[in-house]
């Protein structure tokens, strides 16, 4: 009797797995395939290993992080991460790698996510989530011309794999954890248990603490214009969750908007407070990278997110032929600039 109990105990257990293996080829949209909607693009010069993340000030100037190298994503440089500058006012915009001045291991620069702090006096702070030998840590840096000048590195056992970040102070933020675990094997059972354990930290000098979590993986982060509502991506749950900041910065969950793709990055049009995402139609093809079937690359916009009906609208997709793995898209005066996790960006018109 024993040896049957355990006998049907293994097959239940079996048909589980097999079960969420299914269910997460299904979160990763495994079949999914996308026809073509195209714009009027072209490569953005210099950048050939990707631009993860790409976030542009009110004044025209986007950041851009480069190089970045992910455990399970292709990686076709061996050199370290790079920051560039692009001047959007410019009749020829070009990026500029800019130089980085300080006490900042430059051999093992690993840049994700990026975000910007413009404080009352217009000095502008550039906020850097970093992965040297693939830890997670947080730069800041004061950008002065082409220059960024290192600040403080930032390490907590709460910021333990950290993917995007939103800068809400010179020295505060809130980042996500894409990762329930810091290790990679507990994080995979806690995925195939369908287990949502990531999280949103907030970090400041005086206070370090878990501002949100229930997230399947939390993935990009940030904020509204009049910065009063956080906005986080679920990429595994399709979704874009926001959340009201509220005293002591609370998060407080509002409503859950959905997308349709694994949306990485968000960025955020300064102006109409339009919601800008680059996703991935179908993430089966970016973890299980080929060549010659290339994963493909696809652009959100949400318009009204707070509304009763927000306006949920594909402006670019391809198949891979073009652009490959889409992170970020951020719109800018007619412009819209599309990063990647390791292939190059494009800038594209809007009008």
């Amino acid at each position: 009797m024993k040896k049957v109990l355990v006998a049907v105990a293994v097959a239940a257990f079996a048909a589980f797995i097999g079960y969420r293996i299914l269910k997460l080829k299904e979160l990763s949209l495994g079949s999914r395939e996308i026809p073509l909607k195209h714009l009027n693009c072209h490569y953005i010069k210099n950048i050939e290993f990707g631009a993860e993340d790409i976030t542009i000030l009110k004044d025209g100037m986007a950041f851009m992080s480069t190089g970045l190298k992910y455990p399970g994503l292709p990686s076709f440089s061996d050199e370290p991460g790079k920051i560039y500058a692009m001047d959007l006012l410019h009749p020829k915009p070009s990026p500029v790698e800019l130089q980085i001045k300080g006490d900042l291991d430059l051999r093992s620069f690993n840049p994700h996510g990026i975000s910007v702090f413009v404080d009352e006096d217009d000095s502008v702070y550039l906020f850097v989530v970093n992965h040297p030998q693939h830890k997670s840590q947080v730069e800041i840096f004061h950008f002065v011309e082409d220059t960024l000048v290192h600040l403080k590195t930032i390490t907590h056992p709460l910021l333990h794999s950290v993917n995007d970040i939103v800068a809400v102070g010179v020295e505060s933020f809130y980042a996500t954890n894409d990762h329930s675990f810091p290790n990679d094997i507990l994080h995979f059972l806690v995925i195939i248990m369908g287990l949502p354990w990531c999280d949103v930290i907030y970090y400041s000098p005086e206070d370090v603490r878990v501002a949100a979590n229930g997230f399947m993986s939390s993935n990009g982060i940030n904020i509204s214009p009049d910065k009063r509502y956080i906005y986080v991506s679920d990429i595994l749950d399709h979704e874009i969750d926001v959340f009201e900041r509220q005293r002591g910065e609370q998060l407080v969950y509002i409503k859950s908007v959905a997308v349709g793709s694994l949306c990485d990055n968000i960025e955020v049009d300064h102006r109409t407070g339009d919601i800008w995402l680059g996703c991935h139609p179908n993430a089966g093809k970016l973890s299980n990278f080929d060549p010659n079937d290339p994963p493909g690359s696809e652009v959100i916009q949400i318009k009204n997110i707070h509304s009763k009906q927000p306006v949920v609208t594909q402006v670019y997709a391809d198949d891979g032929h073009v652009i490959i793995g889409s992170s970020v898209a951020a719109a800018y005066d007619g412009k819209l600039l599309i990063g990647t996790v390791f292939h190059k960006a494009l800038c594209c018109s809007l009008k």
